[in-house]
């Protein structure tokens, strides 16, 4: 099926979900990269509807058919170069682009360790913070209300395929913080008065909150927490970037 004009609804729709607002309001997100759309099909996701440039469809007709064939669409939404280059938010098309419906989010379990992100507002770091999060069995992840949205392109460009296998939950005002304070022990990054995070071996299951690299954890999540934990690294740099430190402390409670 083609679609010619720029005022098509499909098309109006697609620019709309560029806007964190329009996602939050119509629970919808879209993905333009092939491998993304391709792994989360193996995890079971399926597009609502996929869109593909002309010269996309010519170069990839296998592919495009067995993602229809999986999605179980009836055909792929095709659009001209200078269309997809109106809805799209990469500097150069990948040429594809597949709409999916924003996860729901299930009941907080407690029984496993949570990841919570406290004013994580690059959006690139919080999808590599996702990432690794669900590298090293982390799948519950709450996000409070200060920090980047999960369904930003660039959070899920940095997720890949990690954003259709966690579960995201949001928080605000710390309720859910609380919650889990009588639940498991509360560990948060800090530089003040921290202990190693070799601590974390102690303790079956934690939530681990981690804060923006700049300002760190907020106050009164410092004040909830049970422990303050810090990476030793040298002398030579004053802070490690968000990102890179939940990487080293996730591995490091996975391993213990």
């Amino acid at each position: 099926m083609k679609i010619s004009s720029p005022d098509n609804l499909k098309i109006k729709n697609l620019k709309k979900l560029k806007q964190k607002k329009y996602r939050e309001k119509s629970g919808e997100f879209f993905v333009e990269n092939l491998t993304i759309i391709k792994d989360a099909l193996k995890s079971g996701y399926r597009p609502t509807a996929v869109f593909a440039s002309e010269e996309f469809a010519l170069k990839n007709k296998k592919e495009l058919e067995m993602i229809i064939k999986s999605a179980k669409l009836p055909d792929w939404l095709e659009v001209s170069d200078k269309i997809n280059k109106s809805f799209s938010n990469l500097e150069n098309p990948s040429g594809i682009c597949a709409v999916y419906k924003t996860l729901p989010a299930s009941e907080l379990s407690f029984d496993n360790s949570i990841l919570y992100l406290n004013s994580i507002g690059d959006p690139g770091n919080l999808g590599t913070i996702l990432r690794s999060a669900l590298a090293f069995d982390f799948k519950n992840i709450i996000l409070d209300e200060t920090c980047a949205d999960a369904y930003n392109f660039k959070t899920i460009n940095a997720a890949k395929d990690a954003i259709f296998k966690i579960n995201l939950y949001h928080d605000e005002n710390l309720q859910l913080l609380k919650k889990i304070k009588s639940k498991m022990p509360i560990i948060s990054t800090s530089l003040n008065k921290s202990k190693d995070i070799n601590i974390l071996k102690k303790y079956p299951k934690i939530c681990l909150v981690l804060g923006d690299e700049s300002n760190g954890v907020d106050k009164k999540i410092e004040n909830l927490a049970d422990e303050s934990v810090k990476i030793n690294i040298s002398s030579e740099i004053e802070s490690l970037n968000v990102a890179s430190a939940a990487a080293i402390i996730l591995h490091s409670f996975y391993n213990k």
